[in-house]
């Protein structure tokens, strides 16, 4: 069944974001002030009830149609389009404590010497400071917060963040077969992000602000 994207209504709040992540896509790269983009996915664990067939020459690897469900995990991926690399963070759950886990890691693991981190996510829920400070004491949630420059995508814009085309990736060259435990993902994700990192994969992202009033001109409100 092909996908249906849905279309948003002319709106002056949905420009206005669209128009702000477009313009943070055309700042030079800063390493004091890195770009990453961050989106999260989940994945159902399967466990295969019969033993699958390996491939052979000429023959592609068989696998029965029936399975086990083993639970799901959630995958937040971390991706520097500038720097052309990718973390991936997985939790067994998507709530705010777990998305905040994933920003501490980002800010002191991943970014320990930047002035503050230009952080493009989706405007879900969870993806808020005040996770932070569900999560961990005040001062430290205040710590991470004021490391943070976020810009939210839109309502209906999640094609405006380019972790989404990562995950995309992601789920077909790492994770389109069964997974049966978490530590099968973290493997599998593991091995992924260390190749794709190495050959310094990235998107080459065209789309401007300048191209947005002219293709996406219905999006615009009517003055």
């Amino acid at each position: 069944m092909k996908k249906q994207w849905c279309i948003p209504e002319a709106s002056g709040e949905f420009v206005a974001r669209m128009e702000d992540v477009l313009d943070v896509y055309q700042r030079p790269h800063d390493p004091k002030r890195p770009l990453v983009c961050l989106d999260e996915t989940n994945r159902q664990l399967t466990l295969e009830t019969r033993p699958s067939i390996a491939a052979q020459p000429s023959r592609p690897k068989r696998i029965d149609y029936e399975y086990k469900r083993n639970g799901v995990v959630n995958l937040f991926m971390m991706f520097a389009p500038l720097e052309a690399k990718r973390h991936i963070y997985v939790s067994e759950q998507r709530a705010r404590v777990d998305f905040a886990s994933c920003i501490k890691e980002l800010v002191d693991i991943h970014y320990p010497e930047a002035e503050r981190i230009v952080l493009v996510m989706d405007n879900l829920n969870t993806h808020s400071v005040g996770s932070l400070y569900e999560a961990f004491e005040p001062a430290e949630a205040k710590r991470l917060a004021d490391k943070l420059e976020i810009h939210h995508t839109p309502k209906h814009g999640s094609w405006l963040n380019m972790a989404e085309i990562e995950i995309g990736v992601l789920s077909r060259q790492a994770l389109s077969e069964y997974v049966a435990t978490k530590e099968d993902v973290i493997a599998r994700v593991a091995a992924w992000q260390a190749d794709r990192n190495a050959e310094r994969s990235t998107v080459n992202w065209q789309f401007t602000t300048q191209d947005a009033r002219v293709r996406l001109k219905r999006l615009y409100p009517v003055i």
